[in-house]
C-alpha cells in the first residue's frame, strides 16, 4: 500500500516538473520571439513616452503609446504582461502598444513587482496605484480614462481581474469608467498551495478561496471577455469557465471566446500586427471593445 502511495506521488512529482520545464521553455522561446516581435514592429502611427513613473519604486513604471488618428472619446486600454508573477517587462510588449494604437486606441503598457521578493496582493496594489495615476494626470499624459479597458494575459488577466474582485476592495478613481475587461489565459480560480509554477507568488498560509477573484464578484456594468487558447497546456480552460459561470449567476455581462490554433503564450503574440491576419485573436479582441464602447 505504501510503495503504491509512493509512487503515485512520485509520478505526480514527474509530471508537476515536466510542466514546469515546458512553461519556462515556452517563455524563453517567447523572450525571444518578442524581441524579434518588437525589433519588428512598425513605429508609425503612434508616439510612445517610455519609464513613466507612477510610484516612488523601481517596477513601478509604465509606457504609453498614443494614436496618431485617435477614436472618438480617446478610450484607453491599460495593459498588464503575464509570467507567472515571476517573469516579464513592459519593454517586451511594445507590439501589443503597436497593435492598438494603429487601431485608435490609446495604450498603457505597466510593469508591476515580481515574485519571489513581492507576493499577493502586491501586484494588484501597483496596478490600483497606476490606474489612480492614469486618471489623476490624464491631462498632463494627454490621454482620457473616460472609456476605460483593463486588458491582461495570464498572470496579468488575473491582476486585472482581482483590481475589481478582491478581497479588500480597492479605492479606484476610475472604477465608474471601466468598461471592460479582456482577459487572456487567465486564471481566476485554482489552488496556488504547492504549485510548482507560482507558489512564490502567493502566500502559502492564506487559502486560495480568500485570494481568488473567483470568489469576490460584485454585480456591475462592466462587460467581460474571457479569451481561451484551444491548446492551453498551461491554464485549464476551467479558470474562465467558472469565472463566466460565476459572473452570469451574479447578473453581469461574460462572454468566453475561443481563438484556434492558440496556446497560452502564442495567443498573445498572435496579436501583433507581424501574425494578426493568420489568428482571429486581435480581429475577436477589437469586435469586444467595439461592442463594449458603442455609445
Amino acid at each position: 500500500m505504501l510503495n503504491n502511495v509512493t509512487e503515485v506521488v512520485k509520478k505526480k512529482l514527474e509530471q508537476n516538473v515536466a510542466l514546469v520545464k515546458m512553461f519556462y521553455k515556452d517563455f524563453r522561446l517567447y523572450d525571444f520571439g518578442s524581441y524579434a516581435l518588437n525589433r519588428l514592429t512598425p513605429k508609425k502611427g503612434y508616439s510612445v513616452v517610455e519609464n513613466i513613473a507612477y510610484g516612488l519604486r523601481a517596477r513601478q513604471r509604465l509606457d504609453i503609446f498614443t494614436a496618431e488618428a485617435p477614436r472618438e472619446q480617446r478610450p484607453l486600454i491599460v495593459f498588464v504582461h503575464g509570467g507567472a508573477w515571476l517573469h516579464g517587462d513592459k519593454k517586451d510588449y511594445r507590439f501589443v502598444g503597436e497593435a492598438f494604437a494603429k487601431e485608435g486606441y490609446d495604450v498603457a503598457v505597466i510593469n508591476y513587482h515580481l515574485a519571489p521578493e513581492h507576493v499577493f496582493p502586491s501586484y494588484i496594489d501597483d496596478l490600483s496605484l497606476a490606474l489612480n495615476y492614469l486618471t489623476q494626470h490624464q491631462s498632463k499624459l494627454n490621454i482620457r480614462t473616460e472609456k476605460l479597458v483593463l486588458m491582461g494575459h495570464s498572470a496579468g488577466a488575473f491582476n486585472v481581474m482581482s483590481a475589481l474582485y478582491h478581497p479588500k476592495p480597492y479605492t479606484l478613481h476610475c472604477r465608474a469608467q471601466i468598461q471592460a475587461i479582456i482577459g487572456l489565459s487567465g486564471p481566476y480560480h485554482f489552488d496556488y498551495k504547492d504549485d510548482p509554477l507560482c507558489a512564490e507568488a502567493f502566500d502559502q498560509t492564506v487559502p486560495y478561496q480568500q485570494v481568488m477573484p473567483y470568489y469576490f464578484i460584485e454585480s456591475n456594468m462592466v462587460k467581460h471577455y474571457l479569451f481561451l487558447a484551444s491548446n492551453d497546456q498551461v491554464v485549464g480552460h476551467n479558470n474562465s469557465e467558472d469565472l463566466h459561470r460565476i459572473l452570469q449567476e451574479k447578473g453581469n455581462h461574460s462572454q468566453i471566446i475561443t481563438i484556434p490554433g492558440t496556446g497560452h503564450v502564442s495567443i498573445m503574440g498572435s496579436v501583433s500586427s507581424l501574425f494578426s491576419r493568420y489568428f482571429q485573436t486581435k480581429k475577436q479582441i477589437l469586435a469586444a471593445l467595439d461592442e463594449a464602447l458603442k455609445p
